[in-house]
């Protein structure tokens, strides 16, 4: 793919984009179509994925992973250290316009 997404300075190179799907290590068993998932060259990612049943009262869920090489920077406040990945999501999906809200109602 090879497009590049910045935020505050860090760049991170698009590899992949697909459908998430998650295949469970113990019994084989592969669950399709979990959401939208975004890889970058560094193996940082993230995934946005409906949870819920139905369309009424479902959650849109965003998972942000970051590769960080350096072990100095590994136990910075994770608000921080994703920051501009969770940036980079929100401005691609367009998710604040989209659901008419400007923070989530949980971060874990």
């Amino acid at each position: 793919m090879g497009t590049v997404l910045e935020d505050s300075g860090e760049s991170y190179e698009v590899v992949k984009v697909d459908d998430f799907e998650y295949k469970d290590p113990c019994d084989g068993s592969v669950s399709s179509n979990q959401g939208l998932r975004v890889l970058f060259k560094d193996g940082s990612r993230f995934i946005f994925r409906l949870s819920g049943t139905g369309s009424v009262g479902a959650t849109v869920r965003l998972y942000v992973e970051k590769y960080e090489a350096n072990p100095a920077k590994t136990n910075q406040d994770p608000q921080v250290a994703l920051g501009a990945l969770v940036r980079i999501a929100l401005k691609l999906s367009a998710l604040k316009a989209h659901l008419d809200r400007e923070t989530p109602t949980v971060i874990t």
